[in-house]
């Protein structure tokens, strides 16, 4: 059975800074890709950042280029984001998932970010 279970959200005052984890169980975790999605109340689903299974390769939505940092450890089977600078609009839901290619199969419970201004 694969878990996929998000954590490290909670409320933190704008410009401050949270890591959240993604830890993934019950997959060869080193063959998928992980990423992270954010939802805010009323909007749609956004991806955030995502990270590749082979050369950890990244890649960023451009409103937190320069503020969020992904990084993955394989022998931990857990994705890691770091957030700095946060903003009220960060404020969302966060969910990780995984993928071996264009759908992301597997999806985290999500973990609750409140930024206060």
């Amino acid at each position: 059975e694969v878990h996929v279970v998000e954590s490290g959200g909670g409320l933190v005052q704008a410009g401050g800074s949270l890591t959240l984890s993604c830890a993934v169980s019950g997959i060869a975790f080193d063959d998928y890709a992980i990423g992270w999605f954010r939802q805010a109340p009323g909007q749609q689903r956004e991806g955030v950042s995502c990270i590749s299974r082979l050369d950890d390769s990244t890649s960023y939505v451009d409103s937190v280029k320069g503020r969020f940092t992904i990084s993955r450890d394989n022998a931990k089977n857990t994705v890691y984001l770091q957030m700095n600078s946060l903003k009220p609009e960060d404020a969302a839901v966060y969910y990780c998932a995984a993928t071996r290619g264009v759908e992301y199969l597997y999806w985290g419970q999500g973990t609750q970010v409140t930024v206060s201004s």
